[in-house]
């Protein structure tokens, strides 16, 4: 019996999974998305071609690989259709659970006008209708992606779901579709999509227990955004960590092999909340500009910060991490300096962990000598020396080994130790 390894992003999300996914995928015979939505997004260069995935797991670039997109997912079928456009004949090699649950246009609308009635108290969400959808389901009133298969059904469903919440959909300006459009929308994503519908547990179980076949499993965001876990309520609304990925897809914690953790060689935010290691200034605003930090899905420009070697050792430490994949090494070359926070003031004390209160605990930095020239390095005697004490530092503060190291955004740049 064989056992899944699993990608997992260690800071806010961001971090660079979707380049570690696609270069090991290379290794894997199925490659599984277990939690999220199309808010997450993955940008992926090979060869000088950049490819930008939000549903699609990244083994889609693996032409030997199996995707599968698990129960965990709200899944947009709009959004998920026009992905697959970039890629040729998925029949076979793409498999969407029949349990994941439906992410409607209507989703996206309601996100949108709740952020709008919290005015300046709005969490800073993608607005794509990721939190609506989780909220359906949890209230029990959401929709599986197997009901697309009776259109007929699932429309009656959808407008009868309008109907009882009409008095605040009023509030919200949102109007119910008429029967035809939302049949004919609904009858055009069961053509597109029936064929890659199925029971993904069995299948992973299967591939687990009886074909020995090697699974990677991935998920999106990151640790500090985990529903429980993170920085709340300025989080995602799924489990983000590696124990999500085993309700996501229907495997238990034995099932589990290797969990690698991704982080950045600094650190970034998307959207409101706290973030300890922010960077204000100059040297936040050049993070931006030579990590190009914008986000796939929403283009909005990230925050930007140092290391934050508390906040990483304490999401190893929930994920069960093997190893750490250290990501965009490159970014901080030229900078004279480096920073990497290794602990806390809070109510006028130091501490190593990571409080409830993020808000109100300030950084307590070291500096390191910075570094140039580590752009496409290969192997780790090739870097810096600074770069290879950064790297080292980094490891004894977050307590985790640093197992591969990104020089830049193509797939072959990169050090595996």
């Amino acid at each position: 019996m064989m056992k899944a390894d699993v990608i997992v992003g260690i800071q806010w999300g961001d971090e660079g999974k979707g380049k570690i996914v696609d270069k090991l995928a290379l290794e894997y015979d199925m490659v599984c998305r277990s939690q999220g939505g199309h808010n997450a997004g993955h940008t992926i260069w090979v060869d000088g071609v950049k490819y930008a995935l939000h549903l699609i797991p990244s083994g889609v670039l693996n032409p030997k690989a199996i995707n599968v997109v698990g129960n965990g997912v709200v899944l947009s079928p709009e959004s998920i259709i026009k992905e697959m456009e970039q890629f040729e004949n998925l029949e076979g090699r793409l498999f969407i659970s029949d349990k994941a649950h439906l992410n409607l246009s209507y989703h996206a609308l309601i996100d949108q006008a709740k952020e709008r009635l919290k005015g300046d108290k709005a969490i800073g969400t993608t607005g794509k209708g990721i939190g609506p959808s989780y909220s359906d389901k949890i209230n029990r009133i959401g929709h599986r992606v197997g009901e697309l298969l009776d259109p007929e059904a699932l429309c009656t469903k959808i407008l009868d779901y309008f109907a009882q919440n009409k008095p605040i959909f009023d509030v919200m300006d949102i109007h119910a579709p008429a029967r035809e459009e939302l049949l004919a929308e609904l009858n055009g994503f069961k053509a597109n999509l029936a064929p890659y519908i199925t029971d993904t547990t069995q299948m992973l179980w299967k591939a687990l227990d009886e074909d020995n076949q090697k699974v990677l499993l991935e998920g999106a965001q990151g640790t500090m955004l985990d529903i429980d876990h993170g920085t709340y309520p300025y989080v995602t609304s799924s489990s983000t960590v590696s124990a999500g990925a085993c309700t996501g897809l229907g495997i238990n914690p034995k099932d589990i092999g290797k969990v690698t953790g991704i982080v950045k060689a600094y650190c970034t935010r998307v959207g409101n909340g706290p973030f300890p290691s922010e960077d204000l200034g100059e040297d936040g605003a050049r993070l931006g500009k030579q990590g190009h930090e914008f986000g796939t899905t929403t283009g909005r420009a990230r925050r930007c910060g140092w290391f934050d070697a508390v906040a990483t050792r304490y999401a190893s430490r929930l994920n069960g991490c093997d190893e750490l994949a250290l990501m965009k090494l490159d970014v901080l070359d030229g900078f004279d300096e480096v920073k990497v926070c290794v602990a806390y003031e809070y109510n006028g004390k130091e501490i190593d962990y990571v409080p409830v209160d993020l808000e109100n605990v300030t950084p307590i930095y070291k500096t390191f000598k910075g570094w140039t020239n580590s752009v496409g390095v290969r192997k780790f005697e090739d870097l810096p020396a600074s770069a290879q004490e950064y790297v080292k530092v980094i490891e004894e503060v977050a307590k985790t080994k640093v197992g591969i190291i990104s020089t830049s955004p193509e797939r072959d740049d990169t050090i595996i130790l």
